[in-house]
């Protein structure tokens, strides 16, 4: 009988009949195709001899055969509600899986404690009209040592000579893991015909460094620089100040006193009040009983800097500064050993 000639209620009939032996998913699929589908499904089939029944009778066919339809497509989609529970069933008998229990949370990822402190002391440096410059972090010992006036023979240089790379030139060993984020100043100040010059170089340095509870081998450094007419010490002062008022707010007392460094003159260390002993304890780890922590060193950028990078040192005046990031993330959070940020311990990581 073909789907023209068979009646609305017999097609029905046979389309159940033949889908409660459906018992799986591609059984399911095969039915619906051969019953519902759109180019020769038996229900579409039925549908299109509407036309061909005698007028009186179209109506009356149409309704039934559309009746058909719909409930063919309910009885699908109850079988298929049927096979999925008897399958997730199946599956918590034979998988001693409960189903209804709520899924286990997913951890949330957040940022490394020293990235969320670089980024704040940027965003601090950056609201007093620094831009940011980044650099490479596997420097030429030309720029690393010799532009920032410390030459093979410096004293100076013995306690940064550190991790190089084996590349030679001419017998020498010329390339490096940076020490600083100095060497991308020099590069700044040779992209800049003429000043001025204000930036902030963030990245990570490596030296040859005792690990103790304030300093590591590898850290985050950040170095600033101000090249222009009329700049002084007052200036960086400021800008330091201004720093720290920004990042620990106004009860913290800093001190400034003589450092020396060869790419300033006159250099500068500025420090911090001690954030666990507050001076009174001579068996204090990380003051050592001074009250005072060292954050960072500074100074008025050198004439012979200002001359290697085509700028008039009779002219234009600068200052540098460069603070370890880890160092201020101990301040804020009054934290002791600053080896705790990468013993990735998700314990002391996970506080921040």
């Amino acid at each position: 009988m073909t789907a023209s000639a068979a009646s609305p209620d017999a097609l029905r009939e046979e389309a159940l009949a033949a889908l409660s032996e459906a018992t799986d998913e591609p059984a399911l699929e095969r039915w619906r195709a051969g019953w519902l589908g759109r180019q020769d499904g038996r229900v579409t089939l039925l549908l299109r001899a509407v036309r061909e029944q005698p007028p009186e009778q179209r109506a009356a066919f149409g309704q039934a055969a559309n009746a058909v339809k719909q409930t063919l497509e309910a009885a699908l989609a109850e079988r298929q509600e049927s096979l999925k529970q008897a399958a997730l069933k199946a599956l918590s008998t034979t998988a001693a899986l409960d189903v209804t229990l709520p899924g286990r949370p997913q951890a949330i990822g957040r940022l490394h404690p020293v990235t969320q402190t670089l980024r704040d002391c940027i965003k601090a440096f950056q609201e007093m009209g620094f831009r940011v410059a980044e650099g490479p972090e596997v420097e030429w010992s030309a720029y690393n040592f010799d532009a920032m006036r410390s030459p093979e023979d410096h004293p100076a240089r013995d306690m940064w000579d550190t991790i190089w790379v084996d590349t030679l030139l001419n017998g020498e060993r010329k390339m490096l893991l940076r020490t600083h984020t100095s060497p991308n100043q020099a590069r700044v100040m040779e992209r800049t015909p003429e000043p001025p010059v204000r930036v902030i170089v963030p990245g990570k340095c490596y030296r040859q460094e005792a690990t103790d509870a304030t300093h590591e081998w590898m850290l985050t450094q950040i170095e600033g620089l101000a090249v222009d007419e009329g700049v002084r010490m007052s200036d960086l002062k400021g800008v330091l100040y201004e720093f720290a008022r920004k990042m620990f707010g106004q009860d913290r007392k800093v001190i400034f006193h003589h450092s020396y460094f060869p790419f300033v003159e006159p250099g500068v260390e500025m420090a911090m009040d001690c954030f666990i002993c507050r001076g009174s304890g001579a068996e204090c780890r990380t003051c050592h009983g001074t009250g005072w922590i060292e954050i960072l060193g500074a100074g008025m950028v050198h004439p012979e800097i200002i001359e290697n990078a085509g700028y008039d040192s009779s002219k234009v005046t600068g200052f540098a500064f460069g603070l370890g990031v880890e160092r201020v993330a101990l301040l804020r959070w009054g934290i002791e050993d600053i080896r705790h940020f990468y013993a990735n311990d998700l314990r002391f990581l996970g506080q921040f």
